[in-house]
C-alpha cells in the first residue's frame, strides 16, 4: 500500500515530507528551486508551502515512483531536474 503523509516541515531551503511505499516510510525533501519551477507552470505566483500543498499529490507521486525505482538518499532529494 502507498500513501502520502500530510506532515511537512518547511525550511529555508525547501519542504521536507515523507511518503510510505509498501509500508516503508521514506523521508523526502523538495528544494525551493524545484517548487519555483513547478509554480512557474501555474498562473499565479505563490510561496513554497502553498505550492507544495497545491501540488502535493503530484510531488508525493513522483517521490513514491523514485522510491520504487530504488533511488537512494536520506532524505530523498527532489530538485528542479526531477521535474524535467
Amino acid at each position: 500500500m502507498s500513501q502520502a503523509s500530510t506532515e511537512v516541515k518547511v525550511t529555508k531551503a525547501g519542504v521536507g515530507f515523507s511518503v510510505c511505499v509498501e509500508f516503508v516510510n521514506r523521508e523526502c525533501f523538495i528544494s525551493n528551486e524545484a517548487l519555483i519551477k513547478l509554480a512557474s507552470q501555474m498562473f499565479t505566483a505563490i510561496g513554497p508551502m502553498k505550492t507544495f500543498r497545491e501540488l502535493e499529490p503530484n510531488i508525493t507521486g513522483v517521490a513514491r515512483r523514485m522510491v520504487r525505482a530504488g533511488v537512494q538518499g536520506t532524505p530523498l532529494q527532489l530538485t528542479p531536474n526531477t521535474f524535467q
